[in-house]
């Protein structure tokens, strides 16, 4: 079995639990430590970037889990050893006593939806949470137009747009008024962020949608891709969102997403 672990070794003592982890493994599979966290456990490591994995193992914060979606494939077992940890299914503590289960295939996966994202039809890594366009200048608002399958949704005039599947609803969609979709569903969240108009509200396409957002005045703009990857935009580029045939694969033990938005979203 081929095993992939990546990290963030600035939280303290992820190192230190990733090195129990691999130990816990032992020689029987093919372990390949990503390259920034090989370094603090002095072994050899590997760029992820394009690989596939029989096991993906992310061990850190929900940023950790979304970077390694953007790098690799495969089954992923997330392991929160950082804050919020969302996105993760075990915490640091479980993941010694979870992952003979691991190992042994004893878990159940669960598919969640990613964006395909185009630009000028170059497609770029798929987004788990959320692909937002924004002002590439502080205090700098845009006018934007939202189309799906050809048809004009609507014009607004805002610091940026948001486009999120369900997962990212939870997130920075959240953030910016958008609605919390459940996750076993497939949808296309579209948000405003600070728009100028009071009118405008969050729209849900069907996840085969092709939704597109243009500017109306060309100007420099930034699309940022989960949080972990920048493209600098002139504005005169065609922006294309829709359901990737690459759904993301969870490692799961638990049924437990509204449990989740009571302890970590919703109390005070």
């Amino acid at each position: 079995m081929k095993i992939g672990i990546t990290a963030n070794p600035k939280i303290p003592g992820t190192a230190e639990l990733c090195r129990k982890i691999v130990k816990s493994i032992g020689k029987g599979h093919e372990v390949v430590l990503e390259e920034e966290i090989a370094s603090p456990l002095k072994a050899k490591g590997s760029p992820f970037e394009g690989s596939t994995f029989d096991l993906l193992l992310a061990v850190g914060g929900d940023g950790t889990i979304l970077r390694a979606f953007q790098l690799g494939e495969g089954d992923l077992l997330g392991i929160n050893s950082g804050s919020l940890g969302f996105l993760a299914e075990l915490m640091a503590d479980e993941a010694e006593r979870y992952l003979p289960k691991v190992l042994a295939g004893d878990y159940r996966v669960e598919k969640r939806m990613r964006i395909r994202v185009t630009v000028d039809g170059r497609r770029l890594p798929d987004c788990l949470n959320e692909a937002v366009v924004h002002t590439a200048s502080v205090s700098k608002i845009r006018a934007f137009e939202i189309r799906v399958d050809g048809q004009l949704v609507q014009r607004v005039r805002a610091d940026g747009i948001i486009v999120a599947t369900p997962t990212g609803s939870t997130s920075y969609s959240l953030s910016a008024g958008g609605p919390i979709v459940d996750p076993r569903m497939d949808a296309i969240i579209v948000s405003a962020i600070a728009p100028f108009a009071p009118y405008f509200r969050p729209l849900v396409f069907p996840p085969k949608g092709r939704v597109r957002v243009g500017l109306t005045k060309p100007k420099e703009c930034l699309l940022v891709l989960d949080g972990q990857r920048e493209v600098p935009l002139k504005g005169t580029e065609t922006l294309e969102f829709t359901a990737s045939d690459r759904p993301a694969r969870f490692i799961r033990f638990r049924d437990d997403f509204y449990q989740r938005i009571e302890q970590k979203l919703a109390r005070p």
